[in-house]
């Protein structure tokens, strides 16, 4: 059994798995700063000095921290967005990458030269 375990966690896509979770915490960390520390302090000026992040609603013992759930919406979106653009700019590389590989390379002179010799070797 430990040895099927261990053939499974060091798989590379299992690695691979475990490389994204600990780059996707840390980029999550930055997303999360720069939403509380640069964009929300903006959304709050523009609309008139408001901490969103303070926004709560009080009734009786329950308090709904709104503003909480608002500003981790606009991480969500952030995240999303940036994820997208990562995704469609690998898929750009990728696609230049698969239409060099279609192309017909050129040969080189001493491809040509070699062909040629092989020919005349062939019809000798």
């Amino acid at each position: 059994m430990w040895k099927d375990f261990k053939s499974f966690a060091l798989k590379g896509n299992v690695l691979d798995l475990a490389f994204a979770v600990v780059i996707g915490a840390a980029f999550g960390k930055i997303v999360s700063s720069l939403v509380d520390d640069i964009v929300m302090p903006v959304v709050g000026l523009l609309i008139g000095g408001i901490d969103l992040k303070g926004l709560q609603y009080t009734y009786g013992d329950a308090v709904l921290k709104y503003g909480v759930f608002l500003q981790s919406v606009l991480d969500f979106f952030i995240i999303a967005f940036s994820l997208f653009l990562l995704v469609r700019l690998a898929g750009r590389f990728k696609r230049k990458r698969e239409e060099a590989a279609k192309a017909d390379p050129v040969p080189t002179r001493e491809e040509v030269l070699l062909t040629e010799i092989r020919d005349l070797l062939k019809n000798k």
